[in-house]
């Protein structure tokens, strides 16, 4: 007598995969709206269902066809939400192996003509159940050709005929596809729902597992039934017995909660050391570099929002010591800390996932984030600026104000004033606590404050200044000019409010109107304009105008400027040169 082979074993996500409406976890909205649609005969021609991976898109396109094709245990029943899951075509659709309800996968199955073989099988009826069924699964993998094909049959098919898209990526799908489709969004499980269905099957199991391991791929399954169910059977396996967190953590490749609080709190403290030693015992037990510094972003938005929604905390997913934990963090932390250390974060796990070493990309990270933890915040420096006591006149050994060398750069006489005056943000600071008058005169001329504007390089002030100013008068902190022709309306406004900012001293900028005075540019130009008129007037260049009427003069150099340039360009000399052919 042969032994008879056990059955198979069946994995948790096939097993246990819904067969009813009221089996579909976490999508409420979807189910009471076929309910009263299939309740009304008012059962559309086409469906699109679409969510993130096992939200259960698939299970209900076969729950959908159950519905339709059910005829009940007596078979005279309808098209039903409660299919009876007894009848030949509830079982055979279960299985799938019916063949009214074809399944098509068109990720493998992207052409044109796959979509013909729909298009010339529609015209005949079902062979045996109410409706014939068409379910298209990653229906956004089908080619431009294949949609098009596919429109004219799904708007009008015949009667008998009913199709059902499912999808990850419903922004592929042509909206002429959408438009003739009922669509329904299949929402992430909620962790409450997802806990609950974990722990029934859990126990329909017999296994023995602990409700932080079963909040711990609650986590890690980021709202997806399937991929919860996969790890808790082999969350399962793992443990072969009773399954705890330490047992899940580690087959996850997770850091302990507790011990990445331990270390957040290191950095926030500034204690690198401490921080290195922590991160490398994690390392050193098998938690993922990358996952280590996940979870800390992690935890840095939830405290975020535990800081702006304190609600937030009651998360069913965290345990009660870390939402403890939690809480205190948000409020001691300022919400600047916690935005500046997650954009930190977010560039460190760029950094890990691209390093050839991701735990030096890691450990190099943690020092950043410790550094900064010890830097003053802008209030704290702007307070530390005030409380300073003011320092004396930057001068001379008289007080007052300091010569420039004669062969000295303008830009390096206004230099130290100009970065004098400004503060950690750009305002004033305490320096700037000294007599204004002791301060202006730092801007003796006109000149010096032209010579200000180039030096912080406010290219566009600058021209419009040498342009557009004819200067009446003059006086440290006071000027006065009529515009010229090309100047803007604002330049006078503008100035101030420069030189205001520049020098941390308010500068009275006005306009008159008896100004005569030639703008910077115009005297810069006049030199040269002098030096052509001379030119011109010399009879050779009088000679080639007469013979080239349409040449100009566009470039002079004077005979001083042509020796400084051979000057430049001549090579240097070499004493005591080499001579190979020389005798000693």
């Amino acid at each position: 007598m042969t032994d008879t082979p056990s059955p198979a074993y069946q994995v948790l996500a096939r097993k246990y995969r819904p067969e009813t409406f009221a089996d579909l976890v976490g999508q409420d909205a979807m189910v009471r709206t076929l309910k009263n649609a299939f309740e009304a005969d008012r059962i559309a021609q086409a469906f699109v269902m679409t969510g993130i991976r096992g939200t259960g898109k698939t299970t209900t396109a076969r729950i959908i066809a159950k519905g339709m094709n059910c005829i009940g245990p007596d078979g005279t029943g309808g098209a039903t939400t409660e299919p009876c899951g007894q009848c030949e075509h509830c079982q055979a659709i279960m299985e799938g192996r019916h063949v009214d309800v074809i399944e098509m996968d068109a990720a493998s199955r992207t052409g044109v003509n796959d979509i013909r073989d729909i298009i010339d099988s529609v015209r005949y009826r079902a062979a045996s159940a109410r409706y014939k069924i068409y379910i298209i699964d990653e229906v956004h993998m089908l080619s431009t050709s294949a949609f098009n094909a596919l429109l004219k049959t799904l708007e009008e098919p015949p009667e008998h005929v009913k199709f059902i898209f499912a999808t990850t990526e419903i922004r592929k799908v042509p909206v002429t596809v959408l438009s003739r489709c009922q669509r329904f969004d299949l929402r992430r499980i909620e962790p409450e729902d997802m806990i609950a269905l974990l722990r029934r099957i859990a126990d329909a199991e017999d296994a023995q597992i602990a409700d932080d391991a079963l909040a711990l791929i609650t986590r890690a399954a980021e709202g997806s039934a399937r991929d919860a169910t996969s790890l808790l059977d082999q969350a399962i396996s793992h443990g072969a017995g009773e399954t705890s967190a330490d047992q899940v953590r580690a087959m996850l490749g997770l850091a302990d909660r507790g011990r990445v609080l331990d270390l957040m709190d290191m950095i926030l403290r500034g204690d690198a050391a401490g921080a290195l030693t922590e991160l490398g015992s994690q390392y050193a037990e098998g938690a993922d570099p990358l996952a280590v510094l996940r979870d800390l972003a992690e935890i840095t938005h939830w405290v975020s929002v535990v800081k702006i929604t304190p609600d937030a905390a009651e998360d069913p997913t965290v345990s009660p010591d870390e939402r403890a934990r939690g809480q205190q963090m948000a409020e001691a932390l300022p919400m600047r800390v916690l935005t500046r250390m997650w954009q930190m974060l977010l560039k460190a796990l760029e950094e890990v996932s691209a390093a050839p070493n991701a735990m030096m990309a890691a450990e190099m990270a943690v020092i950043r984030l410790t550094h900064v933890a010890d830097l003053p915040s802008p209030e704290e420096l702007v307070k530390r600026l005030q409380d300073m006591p003011a320092p004396p006149p930057n001068g001379g050994p008289d007080g007052g104000v300091p010569t420039r060398a004669p062969d000295a750069a303008p830009t390096q006489a206004i230099a130290q004033p100009a970065m004098a005056a400004r503060g950690p943000a750009g305002g004033p600071s305490a320096a700037l606590a000294q007599d204004p008058a002791t301060a202006l005169a730092r801007y003796p001329t006109f000149n010096h404050v032209v010579e200000l504007i180039r030096s912080n390089r406010d290219v566009k002030l600058l021209v419009e200044v040498e342009n557009g100013v004819r200067l009446v008068s003059y006086q440290p902190g006071r000027i006065e000019f009529t515009p010229a022709e090309q100047a803007p309306s604002d330049l006078a406004a503008r100035l101030g409010s420069a030189l205001q900012r520049w020098t941390g001293n308010r500068w009275a900028v006005s306009i008159v109107s008896d100004g005569e005075a030639p703008t910077i540019g115009e005297t810069r130009d006049a030199a040269d304009l002098a030096l052509k008129s001379k030119a011109k007037a010399h009879p050779l260049v009088q000679a080639v105008l007469e013979q080239f009427p349409k040449a100009r003069i566009t470039k002079i150099e004077t005979p001083e400027q042509r020796a400084a340039q051979i000057e430049t360009e001549a090579l240097p000399e070499v004493e005591d040169e080499w001579d190979p052919f020389e005798e000693d």
